[in-house]
């Protein structure tokens, strides 16, 4: 047996397991997985298997930035200030890999400002407004304003989530993070799980990647030599 097919076996394996854990624990509405993210009709996936993502750290400089909540605007700050003090000692940003893990309650990071406008996302995560200081309404760092982010001693910092792809940092999802909530969220609105969680898969920003679980993910980068960095 060839090394692709035992991946593709060791896959369906993990997806079986998930499965199985959630059917033990009586959590019967949390079985979809990464699989079933990739057979909706999202728009701009990286890839619809997570594992391709790794495959493109190949930087001489690696980073991986754990957020698994709000954290002001660090999370999205200290990506860029990576790469800046990167460039300021001679390595370009083609040479370094910076991945950014959104899980657990940073997953609202992820997504469109319907939602957070829909389901009141700052108030259930606790992710305030940078700019207001209250319960955001909106993704802060989702194609802001030019020159919104102004840190002492550095100026206008480009920190919006687009402006980081721009400059090669990848962001990835925890579906595991995405599937429980939606379904605390559903069972406080009384509405169907499942219908819930596909809308808010129907929000994910382009070019973020959903992963099985944002730790599946940091293992990953992990394995991949990337240091890893607590961001939340």
């Amino acid at each position: 047996m060839n090394n692709e097919n035992k991946k593709s076996i060791n896959r369906r394996k993990f997806l079986g397991t998930i499965s199985g854990s959630a059917a033990v624990l009586g959590l019967s509405t949390l079985t979809p997985t990464v699989s079933a993210i990739a057979s909706e009709k999202n728009h701009d996936f990286v890839s619809t298997d997570p594992e391709e993502m790794f495959k493109k750290i190949t930087g001489e400089h690696r980073v991986v930035f754990d957020v698994p909540n709000p954290n002001y605007i660090y999370p999205f700050a200290w990506p860029r200030v990576f790469l800046l003090t990167n460039m300021a000692t001679g390595s370009q940003e083609k040479d370094c890999s910076v991945v950014v893990v959104l899980r657990h309650d940073a997953i609202p990071y992820a997504m469109e400002d319907r939602l957070w406008q829909k389901y009141k996302f700052g108030e259930f995560f606790k992710a305030d407004d940078p700019f207001t200081e209250k319960p955001s309404i909106r993704n802060p760092f989702w194609k802001p304003k030019q020159g919104a982010f102004n840190i002492p001693g550095f100026g206008p910092v480009p920190i919006g989530i687009n402006e980081l792809q721009a400059s090669g940092v990848m962001f990835c999802v925890c579906d595991a993070a995405l599937t429980v909530n939606s379904a605390k969220m559903a069972g406080k609105m009384k509405i169907d799980a499942a219908e819930l969680r596909k809308d808010w898969v129907s929000g994910l920003l382009p070019g973020i990647q959903p992963v099985p679980s944002g730790l599946w993910a940091l293992g990953r980068a992990q394995k991949k030599e990337c240091a890893y960095i607590f961001a939340g």
